[in-house]
């Protein structure tokens, strides 16, 4: 038995079941429940799943192909050192959680699972010297169902919409005020580095922020948790919080904004050359983080809804462009103090797989840093007013960029981009026979 699964055991005596659960491509958690008894064999790695279990659709159902071609086989499944946490909204408080990570039935670590793929991105910079800082902010909206439609939670006249957001409006916080501070209870518990929660611009939207951390795997693992606590906080209290990045057509959608610097072996952060425009290194990350930039977009926008959110206007880019203080372009390098300059990546859907959307970040950076790509002039004003190519504006787009990519295929992992391809055409061909309400009403008595 571990010191962690000692403490944990020790600490929480009233527990009885564990959920132990990884994030499949499209990050949503499967796993199992394992009695609390069992607990040590997560931590010895004699835990199994099939590997298709990281490549579900986002129903849930295999992708045959990839099933059938293997047999279905088994991956090894190990515990996330430091993961193994109480969830204090679960049901008598009787649940606690564990992530696990997948690895080959030899050991070596299976390159269809994201956080797998994220270590060896990560394991490159350490080679070098470097070790990348990275936070997330992570928006979400707080509604309440209507025939399984979402309902604005912001005060309004009865049947009447919001107007605006009460964007940063301290009253609208008040509101739910006792749900939002079962969150910040709830991450003391779990550990989460819970660093505020903001009123967003759209009605009933809501920002967490997240604290730096220079190990990316455990940042993506944190907002893995912080989703899953906010959803079940809100639950507690009567609320669905979704992170759909657009549940409601005309307003700005749910982003998850990825802020990127980078320090030396002795803390220094080399985007930071005492200068506001930031230093060569800064120049060459963000570089590669536009050049590769359409290639990713499959993993910032998973879905057919993420498309909807990457409009003009609505807080979300729709260009490859970056620039200082620009809230309209992919990329923001936030102005002040030069010793934190940084690059804030603005593309992901606050439901992507974090693991992923690190990683595609990381590895286009690194790209540009190893090979000292030059960055295009900063944009000034108006980033939706541009002539550059545009960020695909569809998923059928995006797949096929992704599954032509050989930056995916050699700066990722070449399972994932056939795996994730592969799950979002099946995905695809799903929406393609469903009819919606808006054809009926439109077409039926044409």
């Amino acid at each position: 038995m571990t010191i962690e699964t000692e403490w944990f055991l020790k600490t929480y005596p009233n527990i009885t079941t564990i959920e132990a659960i990884m994030p499949d491509c499209n990050g949503i958690m499967r796993g199992k429940w394992v009695p609390v008894e069992k607990l040590g064999k997560l931590f010895s790695g004699d835990a199994k799943l099939p590997k298709s279990a990281l490549n579900l659709d986002v129903w849930g159902r295999d992708v045959e192909e990839l099933v059938f071609e293997s047999g279905d086989e088994d991956g090894l499944c190990a515990a996330v050192e430091g993961s193994l946490q109480a969830t204090p909204w679960s049901p008598g408080e009787r649940y606690g959680e564990c992530q696990l990570t997948m690895l080959n039935q030899d050991g070596s670590p299976y390159m269809g699972d994201p956080r797998q793929v994220l270590q060896a991105i990560v394991k490159k910079y350490h080679a070098q010297g470097w070790h990348p800082v990275v936070a997330g902010e992570l928006e979400f909206s707080l509604v309440t169902l209507n025939h399984q439609r979402p309902v604005h939670t912001s005060k309004t006249l009865p049947g009447e919409l919001p107007i605006g957001g009460n964007l940063y409006g301290t009253d609208s916080l008040l509101e739910h005020e006792a749900l939002l501070d079962d969150i910040r209870q709830a991450c003391q518990i779990q550990s989460l580095p819970f660093d505020g929660v903001v009123k967003e611009s759209a009605p009933s939207q809501y920002e967490i922020n997240m604290r730096h951390h220079s190990d990316p795997l455990l940042a993506a693992r944190q907002i893995l948790q912080m989703r899953r606590l906010v959803k079940g906080v809100a639950s507690k209290h009567g609320f669905v919080a979704t992170f759909m990045p657009k549940p409601f057509i005309g307003e700005s959608g749910n982003g998850m904004h990825i802020h990127m610097s980078l320090l030396d072996n002795d803390d220094r952060n080399l985007f930071d050359n005492g200068q506001e425009q930031g230093s060569e290194l800064l120049q060459h990350a963000i570089a590669g983080m536009l050049k590769h930039m359409r290639d990713c977009t499959l993993i910032f926008a998973p879905h057919i809804n993420s498309y909807r959110r990457l409009e003009p206007g609505v807080h979300a880019p729709t260009y490859p462009a970056w620039g200082y203080e620009n809230r309209t372009v992919a990329l923001r390098v936030p102005t002040g103090a030069t010793k934190s300059r940084r690059i804030e990546h603005r593309v992901a859907g606050a439901e992507a797989n974090p693991y992923l959307v690190m990683a595609a970040v990381l590895a286009a950076a690194w790209d540009g840093l190893t090979n000292k790509l030059t960055a295009p002039p900063p944009i000034t004003g108006d980033g939706y007013a541009q002539t550059i190519d545009p960020l695909p504006i569809h998923i059928h787009e995006a797949v096929e960029i992704f599954s032509a990519s050989s930056f995916i295929a050699e700066g990722l992992s070449p399972e994932l981009r056939r795996h994730l391809a592969l799950t979002k055409e099946q995905e695809i061909l799903e929406f393609r026979r469903y009819i919606s309400t808006m054809e009926y009403q439109t077409y039926l008595q044409y």
